[in-house]
């Protein structure tokens, strides 16, 4: 019977082997150059790992001080800012307790410009809108300033959009490395790309479940489909999978192939962005470093490689929750976790943050400044895909409270706000650094930027600028010098005559230079300005770099030049900066991938030159605030603050401005249509609203008088000259110390009058 079937076998050898041969060489033949191929992939793929990894971009971190002005509802908006939740007694990092104007605040580890910052817990007591008291929250002493961890505000993506922050194995959790194999590949040490025991137990598990609830691929298998392959289902990706999986556990280390493991699978998306890694995805759901998890979160995210949109915790959170509680019973069957912690940790809640934590680069404003001064240094591609954390200036709460501030003053305006926009330019008072940028009345709306390209006619912001080369020459010049408010008529180049006139239609005669500035008369400013010449304030504007074209005719002394707000930003800093140039800057600096610094961007102020001067202007403009064109503030409640500012207004009310400042901030405002047709508003009527209600609830610093190189007297304001404190009109006059006048007008004639008055009154009273 043996020989029966051997010689069946021998005859069908005969007609099987020349086609067997020929089909065994020819897979052979093309098998070997295949792999050969696929062999080069994996190299290159491999022999240089990376990814394109986003850029972050950070706002200002907040430095809480003694004297700080903050209120509670600010504090607040900068912890959300930052993903803090409110959590009852603010044990675990990115948490937070309030009890009235008392916080703790458990502040998360971050790596700053300086260095990393540990997590600590911090006390904060808030008194009368300002910092009273740091101490720390476990030993309760008192601490010097202490810097929160800053808020991310946007992720510059490249090409592939992937969130992603890598993650070495010796920084990953040791639960996380070990439960991630328990899961998903517990013969992965052992294996070699591929397991049959696996697969065969797999199949066992999902025939007796009626339904998929195990997988058969390695975790070799797994990063084959992240790195090389696509999602179709068919034996050509499957048997490609296989292949790969052989040549990488053929050419690398298992520490190597899990590594990549842990940055590349996919665990989440929001939006257009989609989460690769456990350190990412760390942030993304919990909003907390990956090394600060716990085992129930560690067990959610290992239970999500199964399937992220399944088991999304947001939207599935039953779903997640018996998954979580599957991989935990995992890792206790595993020896991982003991009885106690599983019990614990099935028993937690899910805990993921309500959104998800990656930002929505809702200040679009501020980042095309952002980008504009990072393009100096790094060209796109690298801003892209580099891992750069780049550090800006921006204020949360400024930003909020900007934003807030246009949609009150609109919704005043009634049917003057239709077609009407807006854009507004926030700075710290002294260091240039810009906290806020809007570029238009929806301030989420990207597109074009009017706080950085619409240059518009600025009007009266010029004025000061006159005046500060003027008060430049104390010989010449003070405060208290009289000037002539009188008719203008100067031929223009068309043969026409340039006749400006007051905003009130009035001539007000020889008045100080102090309330022509105060009251923004044009015809005296235009006096002054041609006495001190065109061409020295066209010279002083230029000074400031802005790369604008400078208008060389007198009609510049009235503000027919065109700026943005930004540039008026830019000038005022200058007043607001006590007179030093000081550049507006939106980045601090840049740090690697790795947290090195790669760039920091100090702030060089000017020498400082004509300091007595701007303190003159600046008080004038503080009368121009509180009595003059800006009086609203003080209408407003605002008088506290002392500030100091300036209206604009450009021809037929097409443009509405305000410039003014505090001790601590800068805020610029330009109120305008896009079509260039009259608004209808003046600068007091439409920008200085929104000033006002930004400083309605922006904590900041009362503007103290000017001092240091002035001396102030009391002034007859009508002759210029020295007077009593008691005589009729008398008012104090800051002055370049040693320029103060030296003629006197005494007042004794007041003082007849009075006395005679006080004689007849007396006279006429009946007698008793």
């Amino acid at each position: 019977m043996l020989s029966g079937l051997f010689s069946v076998i021998a005859w069908a050898w005969r007609w099987l082997r020349a086609p067997f041969l020929l089909a065994l060489g020819a897979a052979i033949g093309f098998l070997g150059p295949y792999l050969f191929i696929l062999d080069r992939q994996v190299r290159s793929r491999f022999d240089d790992l990376s990814w394109q990894i986003p850029s972050r971009v950070y706002a200002r971190p907040l430095e809480l001080r003694q004297g700080l002005p903050l209120d509670p509802e600010t504090l607040v908006m900068e912890l959300d800012a930052a993903r803090y939740r409110a959590e009852a007694g603010a044990r675990q990092a990115g948490t937070y307790a309030r009890d009235g104007a008392r916080f703790t605040i458990a502040r998360r580890g971050f790596v700053w410009l300086d260095g990393r910052e540990r997590e600590r817990r911090i006390a904060v007591t808030l008194s009368g809108g300002r910092v009273g008291a740091l101490a720390d929250a476990d030993s309760g002493q008192a601490i010097g300033p202490v810097r929160l961890e800053p808020a991310r505000i946007a992720t510059l993506y490249g090409s592939e959009q992937e969130e992603r922050r890598i993650l070495s194995l010796g920084e990953a959790p040791p639960l996380l490395v070990a439960g991630l194999q328990a899961v998903e590949d517990r013969d992965f040490k052992s294996h070699h790309g591929i397991d049959s025991a696996a697969i065969l137990r797999a199949g066992w598990a999902n025939l007796r479940a009626g339904r998929v609830v195990q997988g058969g691929s390695t975790l070799t298998q797994q990063l084959v489909r992240n790195l090389f392959l696509d999602r179709s289902q068919n034996l050509l990706r499957k048997a490609n999978e296989v292949l790969i999986a052989l040549l990488i556990e053929a050419r690398y280390d298992k520490r190597t192939i899990l590594e990549a493991y842990v940055n590349e699978v996919f665990l989440g998306q929001q939006g257009g962005q989609a989460i690769h890694g456990f350190a990412a995805a760390s942030e993304f759901w919990f909003g907390r470093d990956v090394r600060t998890l716990g085992a129930a979160d560690i067990a959610l995210l290992v239970g999500l490689v199964q399937g992220p949109s399944y088991h999304d915790p947001r939207r599935y959170p039953q779903r997640a929750m018996t998954r979580r509680n599957r991989v935990l019973a995992q890792f206790f069957e595993t020896g991982l976790i003991d009885e106690k912690t599983l019990t614990a940790a099935q028993s937690q809640p899910l805990d993921v943050s309500a959104a998800g934590a990656l930002p929505r680069n809702r200040y679009p404003a501020f980042l095309d400044l952002v980008r504009a001064q990072l393009q100096r240094d790094y060209p796109d591609a690298e801003l892209d895909s580099a891992g750069l954390a780049i550090h800006t200036t921006l204020a949360p709460s400024t930003q909020l409270l900007a934003e807030a501030a246009i949609g009150k003053a609109f919704a005043t305006l009634g049917t003057r706000a239709d077609a009407v926009e807006a854009a507004l330019v926030v700075t710290g008072a002294r260091d240039g650094d810009v906290q806020a940028l809007i570029g238009g009345r929806n301030p989420a709306a990207p597109g074009f930027n009017r706080a950085l390209t619409a240059a518009r006619p600025i009007g009266s912001l010029v004025k000061p600028f006159v005046f500060l080369v003027a008060l430049a020459q104390p010989q010449r010049y003070s405060l208290a010098s009289l000037i002539e408010d009188a008719p203008v008529d100067m031929p223009q180049r068309d043969g026409s005559r340039w006749q400006p006139k007051n905003d009130d239609g009035r001539l007000h005669g020889a008045v100080p230079l102090v309330d022509v500035l105060a009251n923004s008369w044009n015809l005296a400013t235009v006096h002054l300005g041609l006495r001190v010449g065109v061409d020295r304030v066209r010279g002083l504007i230029e000074s400031f770099g802005l790369g604008r074209t400078i208008n060389p005719n007198p009609s510049l002394l009235l503000g027919a030049v065109e700026l943005s707000p930004l540039d008026v930003a830019q000038l005022y800093q200058y007043f607001a900066a006590d007179g030093h140039a000081v550049p507006l800057r939106a980045l601090r600096g840049v740090l690697d991938a790795q947290g090195r610094p790669l760039a920091r961007y100090e702030v060089k102020s000017g020498t400082g030159d004509y300091v007595t001067a701007s303190r003159l202007v600046t008080h004038a403009l503080q009368q121009a605030a509180r009595d003059g064109t800006g009086r609203a503030i003080g209408e407003a409640g605002l008088g506290h603050l002392r500030a100091a500012g300036k209206t604009g207004t450009s021809d037929t009310q097409r443009d509405s401005w305000f410039a003014g400042y505090t001790g601590s901030q800068l805020a610029v405002a330009w109120v305008g249509r896009d079509d260039n047709k009259p608004t209808g508003l003046y600068g007091s009527t439409g920008a200085l609203r929104i000033w006002i209600e930004l400083f309605r609830r922006l904590p900041s610093t009362p503007l103290d008088p000017p001092d240091g190189g002035l001396e102030t007297v009391w002034i007859d304001p009508e002759s210029g000259r020295r007077t009593e404190e008691a005589c009729a009109g008398a008012r104090p006059m800051p002055f370049a110390a040693g320029y103060a006048p030296t003629e006197t007008r005494g007042c004794a004639f007041d003082r007849l009058r009075q006395w005679l008055g006080s004689d007849r009154t007396s006279s006429d009273e009946p007698s008793r």
